[in-house]
Parts: C-alpha cells; structure tokens; sequence
C-alpha cells in the first residue's frame, strides 16, 4: 500500500492519497495541474514537504535508493544515457520473456538507442521498471505514442502487473483507458485532488 500524508511542492498539494496492492487509480487533469510533478514528488525526485509510505514503512526513513527500487517512475519520454537498450536493463533481464510480451523482437536488446522510435521507446521504458522488488508503478502516460494493438498489449501488461499485487498511479488523457484499467479515477486541478 502506497501512502501519501500532506504531500507539496510549488502549487501542487497538500495530497493526501492511498493506493492499495493490486488497484490501479487513473489520474486526470487539464496540462500544467501538476500530474508529472506529483508522479516525481511520490518518486522522491523532486523535492517536497509531507511524507509518504510503502506498506508503513515512510519513504523519509529509507534511503532513496531503495525507495525507487521499489516505486519506479515511467516518465512520459524517459531518458536514455548509454548506447544500446541492452544497458539499460538489469543484467540478468530475461530479454527472451521481456520484449515479445509488447511486440518486441528479442533481438531488440541488442539494438542502438538512436535507432528506437518513439513508441518503441515508450515500451522499452516500461518494460525496464519492471522487476520483482518494484511495488508502485508510477506511469505519466504510458501509451501515448502507440498504436491500438500495442495500446493493448500495455493494457494487458498492466493489468498482468495488478493482479501480482504492484500498485498503480496512471495519468492519462484517455478517458476510454482509464475506465478499462483503473479502479478510481481521480483529477487534479488548481494543484488538489477530487474524485
């Protein structure tokens, strides 16, 4: 379960929210309310006041390091710092497994990053938050630049990942998306949540 108590920062909060295993909660919004910015502040990138917590233990009494192996954020275009997607990932990734499950070759680790797509990308970075230790999946639009059977090959990812009991916080301008996967849906405007 994933806890926020009076989280803030710039003109975003206090937010007080739970999450729990296995729910999924759409988050929706007008550009600029502050989703991104909530999504890294419950990543613990961005600085903020309030606290929160993973299953009672507070994020404030962990390092941080260990608060994001188990809350990953998938940004809306993720970054990428070495050469090929390979490096990118654990190296004990399980390629083989990972990559058809979104209509990925397994050759695709061994593939340069400049040569990625923008969809592409999109999968890839989903696909390396993935891991056993990870509890929250913080997702800012995740299948923005996909095509419809790859928009639900995610769905279906995301859903496999519900039902093993991660956590997740979707922002998504798709109405459509949000009530397929989530349980609550939830906007935020003029920096505060409402249902």
């Amino acid at each position: 379960m994933l806890q926020l108590s009076a989280l803030a920062r710039l003109h975003v909060g206090p937010i007080d929210l739970v999450v729990h295993a296995g729910e999924c909660v759409a988050l929706a919004g007008p550009s600029g309310a502050g989703k991104s910015l909530l999504l890294r502040m419950i990543a613990d990138l961005d600085p903020h006041t309030g606290d929160m917590a993973l299953d009672g233990r507070a994020c404030s009494a962990m390092p941080a390091t260990e608060w994001r192996a188990r809350v990953r954020y998938v940004a809306a275009e993720s970054g990428w710092w070495r050469d090929s997607v390979a490096e990118h990932f654990a190296p004990d990734a399980d390629f083989a497994t990972l990559l058809p499950a979104l209509a990925l070759p397994p050759e695709a680790a061994q593939w340069p990053v400049a040569r990625l797509s923008t969809g592409e990308r999109q999968r890839l970075a989903l696909l390396r938050a993935l891991g056993p230790g990870v509890r929250v999946l913080l997702l800012d639009e995740p299948t923005s630049a996909l095509d419809a059977d790859n928009v639900a090959r995610v769905e279906a990812l995301l859903r496999a990942q519900c039902a093993a009991g991660v956590a997740l916080l979707l922002v998504s301008h798709d109405d459509a998306q949000a009530a397929r996967l989530a349980s609550r849906r939830l906007r935020l405007c003029d920096g505060r949540l409402a249902a």
